[in-house]
């Protein structure tokens, strides 16, 4: 017997008609490159993303299933674009400009796409690959002066493509199962692979990731998006500010730890995501440079990687600001767990506190997780048994994007996220590391992430990153690549042994270290492990 439940789509155009009905006074602000800054208002967005469906359709002929990619910054049109595609019905393909050339030719062909928005910043990226692409019709400049010279074929400037189109469009009826977005895993592991998110999946993360357990938004909040739109929708942000009400505040490329300080105290953001190198680098220059007046920055919500103890400890004693840790994969749109403490943590030890907050927390309603050890069992619950950890829920996916490929699932319908992991008696999941960064010296692991948090909680270092090397005795050894908080600092080997011994048995300690201006990170701000193996075997690591 089925409810007497009325079939209510859940699209991404449900979501726009809300937050213009709502929320239609709320604010979208973006910092150019240029340094202007420009506002308007989610009713001002709403007629502009229907101007932009009327163009779409009737000028540059897209329809329903259509691929139309984005190579852009976080800013007010790119907005649009995610709502203005999906909402006719094509698929919003947000592609990673930080992605080698090969890759986005890659990912271009491999998509379909028939048009392509582009930042005039970002011209040049696509200009040398522009002959290898085979299915693009039209490019539109976006933030381009008039007079902007290009090499593009076919091409039209954003705002002379919508000035003339009428506001009134009718939106059609979708079903909320079909696609509206695909991102590209980062291709760390070979080439990237396409990953299909659903109107309904897309409004499911948003509507959960706004509530007050998760990352806690509401119409009083002003949020920063430092993730880029062009990961993995930004971790659902532009969707989840207009349910919530939230004000955006978007910072195109001004990324540089000074121009977030700047954006934050201009526009009185009070809650921001991020990466934690882009944290690192804002706590640091906080230090250098204190600001005369208290942020009004509350909490900033940190995926990607781990947010160290130390890190979290230092926002909140020195300036009041509550860091949240994430986790999430492209697969899982992405966001999957958050770490926040509930009241039967009250009674526990400040430090205690803390080691709680570092793990990757507890999942959000509509997943579930599990930990499945190398004998194909599942772990207990007991905060300490490692193993994959394994993913389903509403807004995991069933399969990559044009591949028959299973190997990353079970045979009963769980996703292998390559993670490995614990998860204590509460639900609180911590990962321990990647599967392929794990290092085994003498028949022994050794947690690779487990020893970068407790080298960054040294004053003098800024980055340390760990990758297995060979060794004659125990197979793999640990070797920490180190970036320290400033050129003049010395620290011996022997004084980083003696404070690593504090937390760590002799062997899982290295005894091999090498110094760097900067790690190597990756397209969406990690640790590049695999440039630093290539490095250590080039031997260029010294």
């Amino acid at each position: 017997m089925k409810g007497l439940i009325m079939d209510y789509p859940l699209t991404t155009n449900t979501i726009l008609e809300y937050g213009n009905s709502v929320y239609h006074h709320k604010k979208i602000i973006t910092h150019l490159p240029d340094g202007i800054r420009h506002e308007y208002s989610f009713g001002d967005m709403y007629k502009r993303c229907k101007k932009l469906a009327n163009a779409l359709t009737q000028k540059l002929g897209i329809t329903n299933g259509d691929m139309v990619g984005t190579f852009a910054w976080n800013h007010g049109p790119h907005v649009e674009l995610y709502y203005g595609i999906s909402g006719i019905g094509a698929v919003c393909h947000t592609i990673n400009i930080r992605l080698s050339a090969n890759q986005i030719e890659y990912i271009i062909n491999n998509s379909e796409d028939k048009v392509i928005f582009v930042d005039a910043t970002l011209v040049p990226l696509l200009e040398k690959i522009a002959p290898l692409l085979e299915t693009v019709e039209y490019y539109i400049l976006i933030n381009a002066a008039d007079d902007f010279i290009t090499t593009l074929p076919n091409t039209l400037h954003y705002e002379d493509l919508i000035r003339d189109q009428s506001e009134d469009f009718e939106w059609p009826e979708l079903n909320e199962n079909d696609a509206s977005g695909l991102c590209y895993t980062s291709g760390t592991t070979g080439l990237p692979k396409g990953v299909l998110y659903s109107h309904r999946s897309t409004f499911l993360h948003a509507t959960t990731i706004m509530s007050p357990n998760a990352g806690n938004f509401s119409n009083r909040d002003t949020v920063l998006l430092i993730v880029p739109q062009f990961h993995v929708m930004a971790w659902g942000f532009p969707y989840l500010c207009l349910l919530s009400g939230s004000n955006m505040v978007l910072p195109s490329s001004n990324l540089q730890p000074e121009a977030i300080i700047k954006i934050l105290i201009e526009e009185k953001v009070n809650k921001a995501n991020g990466v934690p190198t882009i944290w690192l680098g804002v706590y640091h220059a906080l230090k250098m440079n204190p600001p005369k007046e208290k942020l009004a920055l509350e909490e900033y919500l940190v995926g990607g990687s781990a947010l160290t103890k130390s890190l979290i400890e230092g926002f909140e004693k020195d300036f009041g600001i509550k860091g949240v840790q994430a986790w999430g994969m492209t697969e899982t749109s992405p966001l999957g767990t958050v770490s926040r403490l509930q009241p039967l943590h009250d009674c526990l030890s400040e430090d205690a506190k803390l080691t709680i907050r570092a793990k990757q927390g507890t999942a959000f309603p509509g997943v579930e997780l599990r930990i499945v050890t190398d004998d194909g069992n599942l772990a207990p619950t007991d905060g300490k048994t490692m193993g994959e950890l394994q993913i389903k829920g509403a807004w995991t996916i069933t399969s990559y994007f044009k591949t028959n490929n299973n190997e990353n699932f079970t045979k009963d319908g769980w996703f292998k996220t390559g993670d490995v992991s614990t998860i204590d008696q509460d639900g609180y999941m911590e990962i321990k590391d990647r599967t392929k960064d794990l290092i085994k010296s003498g028949g022994e692991w050794i947690s690779s992430v487990a020893l970068e948090s407790a080298l960054m909680a040294h004053p003098k270092i800024k980055e340390a990153a760990v990758i297995a090397i060979p060794d004659e005795k125990w197979v793999e050894k640990p070797l920490a690549s180190i970036v320290l908080m400033n050129n003049e600092d010395v620290v011996s080997e022997e004084e980083l042994i003696d404070f690593l011994s504090r937390e760590f048995v002799k062997y899982q300690i290295p005894k091999d270290y090498v110094y760097m201006n900067e790690v190597p990170k990756t397209s969406v701000g990690k640790f590049d492990k695999k440039e630093i193996r290539k490095l250590f075997a080039e031997g260029k690591l010294t």
